[in-house]
């Protein structure tokens, strides 16, 4: 059996990377950003790269510079390296996935997202999703995770067969995102949900009435959506979608 969300993923708000504010010292993916969401009874949206020593890591970006002073990429660096790389804005390191696991504890839901690995939304992955899941596989809070790469989401079937996948969805525009046309018109009509098991999207909100989208939730779909930064945007994204990604705002 497909397993589905576990209900407080449809009625928990996500902080997307956390709940993080620079202007608060609260960067995102932070611990800071994690314990803020915490208190406030949110769940948490994280993002999963991978250090040069096969570690999974709190952070978003490929790339060190945006989010610190640091040059270079994060699969460059191993662990205790990228732990003491301070984190712009706040005065935390990068943490790595165990460190977060034991800071949520089972408080709030946790929604996962394993960025790709491939560089092309290919099936060169696996390594991340292997040492995610030998982490995820002992932890007893409400867990779920996903990925833009389908392949990414069908290792994530073998490894962690009883935890909720799902894939992170979009309009795929071919100017907006660095893969082929060709790419981008397999991936905007979600061919692969039933391949790799899934039971939800993550969907781009501007692209929320789809057909698509309309299909997978006439079937039984959990809809999710990215990202939401007002009000105004989550009583719009809500006509569609069951729960909100959100950050720049209180939802």
């Amino acid at each position: 059996m497909i397993p589905r969300l576990q209900p407080d993923f449809l009625t928990k708000p996500l902080a997307h990377r956390g709940l993080h504010d620079v202007s608060d010292g609260r960067p995102e993916n932070s611990g800071a950003a994690i314990r803020a969401a915490i208190e406030r009874g949110y769940g948490i949206e994280i993002d999963l790269q991978l250090s040069a020593d096969q570690t999974p890591m709190v952070f978003h970006d490929y790339g060190l510079n945006r989010l610190t002073v640091e040059a270079g990429t994060v699969a460059q660096l191993n662990a205790v390296q990228l732990r003491a790389i301070q984190l712009t804005g706040g005065n935390e390191g990068i943490p790595d996935l165990d460190e977060i696991l034991a800071l949520v504890a089972g408080k709030v839901p946790l929604l996962i997202e394993f960025k790709d690995q491939d560089g092309a939304m290919g099936m060169n992955v696996g390594s991340l999703e292997k040492a995610a899941a030998d982490l995820l596989s002992k932890y007893s809070g409400p867990i779920a995770v996903m990925s833009f790469n389908p392949n990414s989401v069908a290792c994530l079937a073998e490894f962690l067969p009883d935890v909720a996948r799902g894939i992170v969805t979009s309009a795929y525009t071919p100017d907006e995102w660095p893969l082929s046309a060709a790419v981008c018109d397999h991936l905007r009509d979600i061919p692969d949900y039933d391949r790799v098991g899934a039971s939800f999207i993550s969907h781009e909100l501007a692209d929320l009435r789809c057909q698509r989208v309309a299909e997978l939730k006439a079937n039984g779909t959990n809809i999710l959506c990215w990202t939401v930064k007002s009000a105004e945007q989550e009583i719009q994204a809500r006509q569609v979608a069951e729960n909100i990604t959100f950050e720049q705002y209180l939802a």
